[in-house]
């Protein structure tokens, strides 16, 4: 049986699933609840100086049958107590010695920050989670995403939690800034043991066209939330790998980011981090689908020969080129199975008016399945992602796989184009209808 079990940053925990600072981990209770269901980890919502939230606070972007796409919050830090909290924190170690237990921190002042730090590893929190991230709310007063988007300031503010603490320090970033890398550059200089990512998008999702208010609204007013859930899993994946690839971060990373299942789990892993913790999902579905998360993994990591959870940590990361250092010579068109095609005829819309015109129809003897112009087919997948039948399109290699060229390869030899007509430009190697042609092509559908 695979070993799931993880050492991030210097905090273990029996697996990589850990619960997002958030509302699922506002209390005792929910924690408590939470690992024994299965949770290997939670990160408590971040605790500082209590706030009055307003009501409501959640709005969602539903897409097509899919509730909760995307999920906006503007819900701020905890409203209870410190010592509240605290006193619950020391409950939960005493119950789960072996979880993990992280305190999210965002304070303002040296002193605030000194005696907070304290205050939670007197209580038992396994390490600190400075949050650095959250766009809303708490940033219009010069803490949250108005850290994260600052690399002096948190840099400065990491060595003040460092001069005191005795746990790991793990800093939250923010996606909300043009280069990742930044801020969490200035973590490592700052001293900070481990970064995780990402924290919520400064977002609107939609706005109440009969009151002319956005979502959610509070008395006829709004304002601009964290977004997250699976729409933002690509952002996320993308940011964790600039990390993870960037020399001068070189720390743990715990990637968070519309995870909901083993999969998207293990896709975070595969770009570089050795944990990943889940908000939305929860606030969904509820605590019960680590059920499924825990056995996934294991079965995915017997499949593939990994022992433990570091063995699959970065594999994925040495497949990630700049787009210069791609082979031009890798050819692939499309290929239709007839016997599983629909004669939706969807590919040949999407490619016809969105793609390259390399899909055709039959025309007489009541033929409806399209098909595949080869030669002028440049193999861009649209037409295979489109297509509501799994496998029925298919991406087929053309090229022998003999020679390797990128663009990085043809710029050395001066085999670039130089000018705005230049020959040597790929567009040139397909044919394109005329423009008065498409003028036909509607009075043909017409008649």
């Amino acid at each position: 049986m695979p070993d799931l079990s993880v050492n991030f940053a210097g905090i273990k925990s029996p697996n990589p699933f850990w619960l997002a600072s958030a509302p699922p981990t506002n209390s005792g209770y929910q924690v408590m609840k939470a690992f024994d269901a299965g949770w290997g980890g939670a990160v408590w919502k971040t605790l500082g100086i209590p706030i009055v939230n307003v009501s409501s606070r959640y709005g969602a972007l539903n897409y097509r049958d899919t509730r909760m796409m995307g999920f906006n919050n503007i819900e701020l830090i905890s409203d209870r107590p410190l010592k509240d909290n605290l006193r619950e924190i020391e409950e939960v170690k005493k119950h789960f010695p072996n979880h993990a237990v992280v305190a999210s921190l965002m304070v303002q002042s040296r002193e605030e920050w000194h005696q907070i730090v304290k205050d939670v590893e007197n209580a038992g929190a396994d390490g600190v989670e400075l949050n650095f991230g959250c766009p809303h709310g708490m940033c219009e007063r010069g803490m949250g995403s108005a850290v994260g988007q600052e690399p002096n300031v948190l840099k400065t503010i990491v060595s003040w939690v460092k001069e005191v603490s005795k746990k790991p320090v793990i800093v939250k970033l923010t996606p909300n800034i043009t280069d990742i890398t930044e801020p969490a550059i200035a973590a490592r200089l700052g001293g900070a043991d481990a970064i995780s990512l990402i924290n919520t998008i400064q977002s609107l999702v939609g706005v109440d066209l009969d009151n002319f208010v956005t979502y959610p609204a509070v008395d006829g007013k709004s304002t601009n939330g964290g977004y997250c859930g699976p729409a933002v899993k690509p952002i996320a994946l993308n940011m964790v790998k600039n990390c993870a690839q960037e020399q001068g971060v070189n720390l743990p990373i715990s990637g968070i980011g519309g995870i909901e299942n083993w999969r998207d789990a293990v896709e975070f892993i595969l770009l570089g981090a050795t944990n990943v913790q889940v908000c939305t999902a929860v606030m969904h579905y509820g605590f019960g689908i680590i059920r499924e998360m825990i056995p996934g993994l294991e079965r995915y990591m017997a499949d593939k020969g990994f022992n433990h959870i570091n063995e699959m940590v970065g594999k994925a990361l040495p497949n990630i080129k700049t787009w210069e250092n791609l082979n031009l010579n890798y050819k692939v068109i499309a290929e239709i199975n007839k016997k599983k095609c629909i004669e939706c005829q969807l590919c040949y819309i999407a490619c016809e008016d969105g793609a390259h015109q390399a899909i055709g129809l039959p025309k007489g003897n009541g033929q409806r399945v399209p098909f595949i112009i080869e030669e002028n087919c440049v193999g861009c997948n649209l037409c295979s992602l489109v297509c509501p039948v799994e496998g029925c399109i298919t991406m087929v290699r053309k090229d022998d796989g003999s020679k390797v060229e990128t663009w990085h390869d043809r710029t050395e030899k001066g085999n670039i184009p130089t000018t705005f007509n230049d020959q040597l430009a790929g567009g040139t190697h397909h044919w394109i209808p005329e423009p008065l042609d498409a003028l036909k092509h509607k009075k043909s559908n017409r008649d």
